[in-house]
């Protein structure tokens, strides 16, 4: 049973920046995506980045060149640096967990993804 914790929420200016950790327990995956969403009321979950268990990562084109998805895999936690952040960026952000095969890339599809956080809120102003 995959347990995912997040934190690092919180308010913050325009162009500043926060790093999101989550906290992973129990993942039993040999071949695995981890990845981080956002969601604002009313709009579907938004995948931002993903990550393999080897360390290939993607990321939504709204934030390519501003957040970075990393692993430490000792730690067994997953991190989002979030710079240059704005108003749009505002949200919701949850981490997940997702068995993937051997050579099949992650995506940021919410359907590949089977355990997830209950959410840490970033509000950019």
């Amino acid at each position: 049973h995959v347990q995912l914790v997040e934190s690092g929420g919180g308010s913050v200016q325009a162009g500043g920046s926060l790093k999101l950790s989550c906290a992973v327990s129990g993942n039993t995956y040999s071949r695995y995506c981890m990845a981080w969403f956002r969601q604002t009321a009313g709009k579907e979950r938004e995948g931002v980045a993903s990550i393999r268990e080897m360390g290939f990562t993607i990321s939504a084109d709204s934030v390519k060149g501003r957040f970075f998805i990393s692993a430490d895999n000792a730690e067994n936690t997953l991190y989002l640096d979030m710079n240059d952040l704005r108003p749009e960026d505002t949200a919701m952000y949850y981490c997940a967990v997702g068995p993937r095969p051997f050579s099949t890339p992650c995506t940021l599809g919410t359907g590949d993804y089977t355990s997830w956080g209950q959410g840490t809120q970033v509000t950019v102003s």
